[in-house]
């Protein structure tokens, strides 16, 4: 027998059989794939979770708009959340256990500010945000729920005679649920998964990004997007699943963009409010897989870049050629980190390749560049040795 606690459930502490526990998975996850692709949850009966985070493009948006109408924010992926940990101010990771002696700072959670800390809580936010599904309570959740005719399917899975509560929080366990199906959100099925396995192995020019994604004084990009397996043989995520201040150009595709005192400012507001006046956090986004980056279309968390190559051209040239990325004054002078509150800049990171350079040279040359968008292509799930033209392994 299993002890399964429901959370915000009346039938906490419920004991089910494995059977039972195993039947009860299997229709939350029909339940969540449907909840998913089906519009009529949203307030306007036209806006699905499918809509933005679109099955065939990563579970991210299908399109190359920065924003998604009314939205403020770029549409992260959904794959490969799976072993996201909760937000923390200060993490500690070291190969010795005891060893807390380096404070990573504010990593984990889910969202671009990662406020929240499990796939249940992270379904509720588009429900009820007013840039997504736009409803203004669970109540409205529910009822849209209970027209689309799911009633007798959330009562089935119900403990206790279902209120609003339970049903809204029925709705968010089974599209949590449905965003667990391994062969769908994390299949681990790239070429790169394919060369790690011993099934592929890289072309030279793939070859080459990878060690120019990992040296530190060049892309230093695995500082951040971690691209070796873990201690334990896991599969690397592509990410440390920190928070940092990139510093990109301000959006002014984005509505809420055209009121110059508004700046979306990540870990410290205005959509996460628990950490409002932390000053130090001003600017801090969450760290994206770069797993099926080479399918996106826009990129970081306001969708400014449009490009895979112009994505990680910024990172070299940011600093190096800063008026390539930001606007010039009526004075001449470029108006760096322009979406960020200037009292706030030096929360922006500038470890290799950012900052200064030796000669104002970037770290990467356009060649170099090139390397490392070819490696990230390998990124993308559904590789097929074949692909090749020949057999590995």
């Amino acid at each position: 027998m299993l002890l399964v606690p429901m959370q915000g459930h009346a039938g906490e502490g419920i004991v089910l059989s494995r059977q039972q526990a195993r039947a009860r998975a299997a229709a939350l996850d029909t339940l969540g794939r449907d909840l998913f692709h089906d519009p009529r949850l949203s307030a306007s009966g036209r806006m699905a979770c499918a809509s933005c985070h679109a099955d065939g493009h990563g579970f991210a948006q299908a399109n190359g708009l920065s924003v998604q109408p009314g939205g403020h924010r770029a549409v992260p992926s959904l794959k490969y959340l799976q072993d996201a940990p909760q937000f923390t101010e200060h993490f500690h990771d070291s190969d010795e256990e005891a060893d807390e002696s380096i404070d990573n700072g504010p990593t984990g959670g889910l969202t671009w500010d990662g406020r929240a800390d499990t796939a249940q809580a992270q379904a509720r936010i588009p429900l009820l945000s007013p840039y997504e599904m736009a409803n203004t309570s669970p109540a409205d959740v529910v009822r849209h729920a209970l027209a689309a005719g799911y009633g007798p399917r959330l009562d089935a899975l119900a403990y206790a005679s279902p209120d609003v509560d339970a049903r809204f929080a029925l709705i968010a366990e089974a599209l949590a649920t449905y965003q667990q199906e391994e062969r769908l959100f994390y299949p681990y099925s790239s070429k790169y998964d394919a060369v790690l396995a011993g099934r592929a192995q890289l072309t030279p020019r793939e070859a080459r990004g990878l060690r120019l994604f990992e040296q530190a004084d060049k892309g230093n990009c695995a500082s951040c997007h971690i691209s070796r397996p873990g201690h334990d043989g896991t599969p690397p995520q592509f990410t440390d699943y920190g928070l940092i201040a990139l510093g990109v150009p301000r959006n002014q595709q984005i509505i809420l963009n055209r009121d110059p005192a508004y700046f979306d400012m990540g870990l410290c507001g205005p959509d996460r409010t628990d950490l409002t006046g932390h000053g130090e956090y001003c600017g801090l986004f969450r760290t994206p897989s770069l797993r099926n980056v080479a399918t996106r279309r826009v990129f970081f968390h306001n969708g400014v870049i449009h490009s895979l190559r112009q994505a990680v051209a910024f990172y070299a040239l940011r600093d190096i050629r800063p008026q390539m990325w930001y606007p010039t004054g009526t004075d001449g002078a470029v108006r760096i980190y322009d979406d960020l509150p200037a009292r706030y800049h030096a929360n922006i990171n500038i470890d290799p390749p950012f900052g200064p350079r030796p000669g104002n040279r970037p770290a990467l040359s356009n060649d170099e560049i090139d390397a490392i968008v070819v490696f990230l292509h390998t990124l993308t799930d559904g590789y097929h040795a074949q692909q090749d033209g020949r057999r590995h392994g």
